[in-house]
């Protein structure tokens, strides 16, 4: 006689359990870095923006980093873009959409991709880096951001299931 043996699928240990709040914690941290960047370039809240170059009082939020950036090895293509509008706007908007998004727990995977280009730009901005021949804290951020957008880490202590759920994002699942 032969057994016969049933296995029941089982949910990945990256996404059951305490694991999954592991995941939400890291979302919602390195989402309000992303908003905090933002309001404290909007207001020069004084702590990495000082009042006087408060995106409100008419300064540039790109023009410091970028402008830094002119003896690296792509500081050409960098000073270039620094304090240009459209340059600052896309900046700003992409801060304020990647940390909502990614506290909120909705556009998982276009929050994680657009905050990955993101950061590979600014890590790009940097080279050659002083501390460690390529990696930084850019990297390592982008590295997490691919593990929440694959992990659908929106969905423990976030509004992903529900984001999921409604007819636009089931229409077009890159949404989630």
């Amino acid at each position: 006689m032969t057994t016969q043996v049933t296995t029941q699928p089982t949910t990945p240990a990256t996404t059951a359990g305490p694991v999954r709040y592991v995941w939400a914690a890291a979302r919602i941290a390195i989402g309000w870095v992303f908003l905090w960047a933002f309001l404290d370039k909007l207001f020069g809240w004084g702590l990495a923006t000082p009042a006087a170059k408060a995106w409100t009082n008419g300064a540039s939020p790109t023009a410091g980093f970028l402008k830094g950036t002119a003896d690296h090895t792509l500081g050409g293509l960098f000073t270039t873009l620094a304090g240009q509008p459209w340059v600052d706007w896309l900046f700003m908007t992409g801060l304020a959409a990647i940390g909502t998004a990614l506290i909120l727990g909705i556009g998982m995977r276009i929050a994680a991709t657009t905050a990955g280009l993101l950061l590979l730009m600014m890590w790009a901005a940097e080279l050659p880096l002083t501390t460690n021949p390529f990696m930084d804290e850019h990297i390592v951020y982008a590295i997490v951001l691919i593990g929440l957008a694959l992990t659908g880490a929106g969905t423990t202590l976030g509004l992903g299931t529900q984001w999921a759920a409604t007819p636009l994002v089931r229409r077009f699942p890159i949404l989630k």
